[in-house]
């Protein structure tokens, strides 16, 4: 399995190089130019994949094209509306497919009487099959799309996004959806995560041996609760009390009560530990079974279906048990007993072949991590940092500040996404790397081609907590978890957090780091784009005094060049 996880065209008479990377249910393709900058006239890329043993390609598709083509502002084949970038993120619909995607990405070219020519085309086949290593690690997403060209026309015109989602998470538990596409949009938001969460609950209900310990932060979606239920006795559950959660109207007070009538009071507990109970962890143990699922994903409507969230899931005896042994220790222990046992301190998971550890908080301060992650971001980073951080704007100390003296080293390649502005990273840095960029609200002034997008559900949209360090590297590995890289997720709240060193795992992380990064990088130069009046389209080759071919930022813009460069 080494190396499937990037892929290199092979094909030495075109004049750029490609390379494919592999994430989860998505591929990063990455192009360069062999030889100094490629010529004017270059317009971009073609793209078509095959699916695994199928004989019929299809076009990877693009809104912009050219101004006074027919169709313009339609998607169009990528081969007549060319890539415009070195890299492109590509979700294939059908990515579960056993076998390989095969991709041909074709340099296009553009003459004076504006007709579009093919290139010596580069190949390249990789699997994208939904488990990251089989039967022991699964790294899944969710879509997170909600704000998107792609929900606006697969969903938002048969129905609009309060016939999808409830308006608050009060009233998760009693929403019905009435959008009359309801099946297949919750399934496209959800996407690998909360299928993924939910088939482990499967699993548990249908093993009368196991039993399930579950942390919940959120809990006030009907898929996840009603599993839940279905458990009875042979399920054990901590629910978050802290601040709204507390009040009796709340999803999670409302979901303790069903669970207490399911499971029995004596294995319902509702706690905040210092400040926050914030793990959303589920633990399965039983002589056939044994599984975990840990990391960002809230059991919730915005959780699974409008935030980008992730999920790890877990199996074998050796990575329930610190899971299973910080559940106890949580029922049992206040903040200040947890911060000193084991549960507090590194544990491996015991994966063969994979480098992986957990901890849980609230730490003591012979436990802290907070500063431990900030020395190895700050000294050990030596090519690359991609990161998605929530509440990053909020969480000034040693991490944060970390971050900002990487991104100020001209050295290392730098992109990060936050949930908001934040204070002391500039979004420009004067070397020309980016942290972060943060999902802005768009105006309604949406330029054409693009239509407005919805702006439902609720709170913040990115709830990645990831940091990912020299991807590109053996040494590649990364920080996740429900741990927020702040003060009180270190020593007040209930968290999970996991150190993994493994390339493949850290590329799953970076493609998805660079595709949020790509998404609303976009969404910001719409918004820059002025009034309703303005137009994006392809750009022509360069034909008159002072004009520049649309790639030449690739070449002159510091931070550009390195992204160039560095996924190609």
């Amino acid at each position: 399995m080494a190396g499937d996880y990037r892929v290199e065209g092979t094909n030495a008479a075109a004049p750029f190089t490609l390379t494919a990377h592999r994430s989860e249910g998505m591929a990063l393709l990455a192009m360069n130019w062999r030889t100094g900058r490629p010529p004017d006239d270059f317009v971009g890329f073609g793209i078509r994949y095959y699916p695994p043993n199928s004989t019929r390609y299809f076009h990877v598709t693009n809104r912009l094209s050219f101004q006074g083509v027919p169709d313009f502002g339609k998607r169009q084949p990528s081969t007549k509306a060319p890539i415009q970038k070195f890299r492109w993120v590509h979700f294939p619909s059908n990515a579960d497919t056993p076998g390989a995607f095969r991709y041909i990405v074709t340099p296009m070219f553009m003459d004076a009487d504006d007709k579009l020519h093919a290139g010596e085309a580069q190949e390249v086949a990789i699997a994208l099959a939904r488990e990251t290593y089989p039967g022991m690690l699964d790294v899944t997403f969710t879509r997170g799309f909600v704000s998107s060209q792609a929900f606006v026309d697969k969903f938002e015109k048969d129905g609009p996004i309060n016939t999808l989602l409830p308006a608050t998470a009060d009233e998760g538990l009693t929403f019905i959806p009435t959008h009359p596409k309801t099946a297949a949009a919750l399934k496209w938001m959800g996407f690998e995560a909360r299928r993924a969460v939910l088939e482990v609950l499967d699993e548990a209900i249908a093993d009368p041996t196991a039993t399930v310990r579950a942390v919940a932060y959120d809990l006030s979606e009907p898929g996840a609760l009603s599993r839940m239920e279905q458990l009875g006795s042979r399920l054990r559950v901590i629910v978050d009390d802290s601040d709204a959660h507390g009040e009796t109207t709340s999803g999670e007070s409302q979901s303790a009560a069903r669970l207490i009538a399911s499971a029995g009071a004596a294995n319902v507990k509702r706690q905040h530990m210092g400040n926050l109970q914030h793990n959303k962890t589920i633990v399965v143990s039983g002589p056939n079974l044994q599984r975990v699922v840990c990391g960002s994903t809230n059991f919730s409507w915005r959780g699974f279906f409008v935030q980008n969230n992730n999920a790890i899931v877990l199996t074998g005896a050796s990575a329930v048990a610190p899971f299973a042994a910080a559940f106890e220790q949580y029922w049992v222990a206040g903040p200040t007993a947890f911060g000193k046992s084991a549960s507090a301190t590194w544990s491996d998971l015991g994966l063969a072949g994979v480098d992986a550890k957990v901890t849980f908080s609230p730490h003591s301060a012979g436990t802290a991590m907070l500063t431990s992650i900030a020395d190895d971001i700050r000294t050990g980073t030596t090519s690359s940092l991609l990161y998605s951080l929530a509440f990053l704007y909020q969480t000034a100390g040693p991490v944060r500040e970390a971050i900002a003296l990487v991104t100020a080293d001209p050295t290392i390649f730098v992109s990060g996404i936050s949930d908001r502005a934040v204070g002391g990273i500039a979004v420009q840095t004067p070397n020309g790397n980016v942290a972060p960029v943060y999902p802005a609200s768009l105006s309604n002034n949406v330029p054409a081609p693009f239509s407005k997008e919805p702006v439902g559900g609720g709170g913040i949209r990115m709830h990645h907590k990831f940091v990912v360090i020299d991807f590109d590297k053996p040494t590649a590995r990364l920080y996740l978890g429900s741990y927020n890289f702040s003060g009180p997720a270190d020593k007040e709240n209930g968290e999970n957090l996991l150190l993994i060193t493994d390339r493949r795992i850290a590329t799953s992380y970076a493609v998805e780091a660079v595709r949020l990064f790509d998404h609303y990088q976009f969404r910001l130069r719409q918004q820059s784009a002025g009034t309703a009046t303005a137009t994006l389209a392809l750009r022509k080759p360069p034909r008159l005094p002072g004009e520049f071919p649309w790639f030449n930022g690739d070449y002159t813009n510091a931070h550009r060049i390195r992204d160039r460069e560095l996924f190609a």
